[in-house]
């Protein structure tokens, strides 16, 4: 099988015979029922194949749409002219960087459509290729803009040339507004809805669909594609890590899964992790190794507030398309980003969100926690990487050693005379690496201190402050706090921990095995 990896133009993907995963209906849907869209996604998420792919069907591309869903549901065919700015692959941190991209897509049209070179401004030049485009084809205009903030978000701290690119946007964006009568169909994308500080103010004819559940699926991989679409690949997959191909599907679902775009839709997977992981037939972190956003790496060091327990959050589900409360609240960016995920939805609106999967907040601890508590990122990586392997591989002993460690490096001192900021800090950890982890958790005779759970393995811990290894495990075995696993097929280990007052560490643990 052929993956597109690397590849974002659909006419290339298809004449390479690259799978392709059909959005096809949902596009038609789009086309048919609206004029102007904005969809919101993380980076690395297909966004810029959709509007490759819209681009084709606005040229009449038919031929290419051969056996997908749009071919027999579209009658007319018809070829539109279509003007496609993409923003990606630009520096725009110049003072006149925004403006020379802008120049040389306009010079790109005015010679396609034999428009002559008018001294105008940028603006002004836009609705003169919108109109005299339509006027010599015949046909309404299609407007194309892809990663269309990008120009903003690049240039956080760079106050002027940020609020210079935001006006110079504001003024040629409005031109689709007012070009409305020549104007089919505007599609544009980005990270985030930038809302009425920017473009938007202008452009506010636009339809946000970032949150839409007819449109939740529209970029990513559902799960029920990946059994239909990828299973023979699965399988392959399954053979070459030595497990079941349903093992294979559950750790494909912990790893790169769970995202929700919508109230309560159906989840989709990254679509590039996912085919880079079939692949390479290897479970990598792929994501992250493409970069962090440096807009995000730059709001979270100029915060420099503690790290959240970003395992279960809450925010007003209406806030999620919007950053313009990132100094007071980091949510919604860290939503729009793809580091968080909504999990559930109120009646009152009120979204829950956590961790999409295990590769996100792995990721998120190796590359972003680091801005939160001072450590470097090579060390993050480190500690992160190890932790992991310990709990997966059930090296119960290795992982304690670790923590104990971490605890006892003066970077990182718990503050506070109790048990439950001990109690906390390790949860965050062990969260932080994306296991399933529960505090607290209630069984028959009490609340076990903390329950966590990987694909292999389940580690209850009891902690004591100030008092002994033995009587925090005597106290699990006592009251029988494994007592909810009881056939689970998981290797069951416990830990009884002790929290020193004066080395503000953990002075000892014990562990038996089930």
């Amino acid at each position: 099988m052929l993956y597109p990896l690397g590849i974002q133009k659909f006419e290339k993907a298809r004449n390479a015979g690259c799978v392709y995963i059909d959005k096809t209906e949902m596009i038609y849907k789009m086309v048919s029922e609206g004029c102007y869209y904005f969809l919101g996604r993380p980076r690395r998420f297909g966004k810029s194949l959709l509007v490759s792919t819209l681009e084709a069907y606005f040229s009449g591309k038919k031929d290419l749409f051969e056996h997908l869903a749009i071919y027999d549901m579209e009658t007319k065919w018809e070829k539109y002219p279509v003007l496609h700015l993409d923003f990606a692959g630009e520096n725009y941190q110049q003072p006149d960087a925004l403006e020379k991209k802008l120049n040389k897509f306009l010079k790109k049209y005015e010679a396609e459509y034999d428009i002559p070179y008018e001294d105008d401004t940028l603006s002004g030049r836009f609705e003169t290729i919108i109109q005299k485009a339509s006027e010599k084809t015949g046909k309404q205009v299609v407007i194309l803009v892809d990663e269309y903030d990008k120009p903003i978000l690049d240039l956080y701290g760079h106050k002027d040339i940020e609020e210079n690119n935001r006006n110079m946007l504001k003024a040629f964006y409005g031109v689709m507004k007012s070009q409305d009568e020549y104007i089919r169909f505007g599609f544009l994308t980005g990270v985030t809805k930038l809302g009425k500080v920017s473009v938007f103010s202008d452009l506010n004819n636009v339809t946000d669909i970032s949150l839409t559940d007819d449109y939740a699926t529209i970029c990513g991989v559902t799960e029920e594609e990946l059994h239909n679409v990828f299973d023979t690949e699965v399988e392959a997959m399954a053979q070459k890590g030595k497990m079941t191909k349903e093992e294979c599907y559950a750790k494909l679902a912990k790893q790169y899964d769970g995202y929700h775009f919508g109230k309560d839709v159906t989840g989709v997977y990254n679509p590039y992790s996912l085919l880079r992981a079939l692949s390479d037939k290897d479970f990598g972190d792929y994501w992250f190794d493409t970069g962090t956003p440096t807009f995000l790496v730059k709001i979270l060091r100029e915060q420099g507030s503690k790290i959240p327990d970003l395992s279960t959050v809450k925010a007003a589900f209406r806030s999620l398309s919007k950053i313009e409360t990132y100094k007071t609240d980091i949510i919604p960016l860290l939503y729009q980003s793809g580091y968080l995920t909504i999990k559930k939805v109120t009646k009152n609106g009120t979204a829950t969100l956590g961790y999409p999967n295990i590769e996100v907040a792995r990721g998120f601890t190796e590359s972003l926690a680091p801005f939160y508590v001072g450590m470097s990122r090579e060390n993050a990586e480190f500690y992160v990487g190890a932790f992991a392997d310990d709990l997966e591989d059930g090296d119960i002993d290795m992982f304690m050693k670790r923590m104990k460690a971490f605890f006892d490096a003066g970077d990182y001192r718990v503050v506070g005379d109790k048990e439950v900021y001990f109690q906390n800090t390790f949860k965050t950890i062990c969260r932080l690496l994306g296991f399933v982890c529960q505090a607290e958790s209630i069984t028959g005779d009490g609340r076990c201190d903390l329950v966590v759970q990987t694909l292999g393995n389940i580690v209850i811990v009891e902690f004591k402050y100030n008092g002994s290894a033995d009587e925090a495990l005597n106290q699990i075995n006592d009251k029988d706090y494994a007592k909810p696993f009881a056939l689970d097929k998981r290797k069951l280990y416990k830990i009884g921990a002790n929290f020193s007052p004066e080395t503000r560490s953990i002075s000892e643990w014990k562990i038996e095995e089930r």
